[in-house]
This record gives structure tokens, C-alpha cells and sequence, in this order.
């Protein structure tokens, strides 16, 4: 099995858009009994919450179901269980790699990577732009994709 943990700050808006698409993904190829795929947030500030509402209204737009998932922070057993820790900026990879006392195994990565673009995925949080989020994060899914599927 292929455990892929998405991470972002909150555990809100980017990080629980790119596991549900994901998890969209991989049941469409017939695949999802292969996968455990999860999210959280580097911090613990939404730590809880359920997926804003901006996400929820993006994946129910895309026809995506979106589940009751609550926001928690990575934890450095999340280091060890996952083989894929994909973050969405520079300041998640720091937190990530901070949690996880570095990173010894090479699991960790940011997500725009699987397109070949090293870039930030813009926080909607801030920006108030899901649908900039939501082209972010699929390109870099397709790139993910290629290389699981």
C-alpha cells in the first residue's frame, strides 16, 4: 500500500482539497484499495476544524465528495507511516522537516514538484482565490499521478 499524506499549514483549505482530489483520482483508475491518503497542517491553529468553505464549495463544483475530516497537525510518526509527505510551500516543507527531526528518507516534497515546477501553491486562506488553488493543486496531482499510477 501507498500512504500519501498532504500537508499545509491549517489542514483547511490546500492540503484537504489535494487529498480529496486525490483520492478522486485513484478510485477513478480503479486503484484506491492500493492507497491510504490523509492530511494535516504543519500548525495547530485550525487543529479540529473541519475544510473551509471555500475548499468544500471547489471539490462540490468539481463533483468531488468531500468527507468529515477535522484538522490535526503532522506529527513525526506521520514521518515514519507515510512514504509520500507532500507540502504545498517552502514554509510548510520547514515545518514539516522541523517535525520530523529532518528529513533522513527522502519522503518529503512540495506538491508543484511532480510538475516540474518548484513553486509555491498559493494559500487561499490569504489570497480568497480557490479556483488558482484548485489549478495549483490538480497540476500537481496529474504530475503525482503519473508517477503512482
Amino acid at each position: 500500500m501507498i500512504k500519501v499524506l498532504f500537508v499545509c499549514t491549517g489542514n483547511i483549505c490546500r492540503s484537504t482539497m489535494a487529498e480529496y482530489v486525490f483520492k478522486d483520482m485513484v478510485k477513478k483508475a480503479g486503484r484506491e484499495q492500493e492507497f491510504h491518503i490523509d492530511s494535516a497542517g504543519t500548525s495547530r491553529e485550525e487543529e479540529g476544524n473541519g475544510v473551509h468553505y471555500g475548499t468544500r464549495e471547489k471539490l462540490r463544483q468539481q463533483g468531488i465528495p468531500c468527507g468529515n475530516h477535522r484538522a490535526r497537525q503532522m506529527t513525526r510518526k506521520d514521518y515514519e507511516k507515510f512514504d509520500y509527505l507532500i507540502g504545498m510551500d517552502d514554509g510548510n516543507i520547514r515545518g514539516m522537516r522541523r517535525i520530523a527531526g529532518g528529513d533522513p528518507d527522502g519522503k518529503i516534497y512540495k506538491l508543484l514538484e511532480f510538475s516540474g515546477s518548484g513553486r509555491n501553491i498559493a494559500d487561499p486562506w490569504y489570497t480568497g482565490n480557490f479556483d488558482a488553488t484548485w489549478a495549483d493543486v490538480t497540476e500537481g496531482l496529474e504530475g503525482l499521478k503519473q508517477k503512482l499510477l
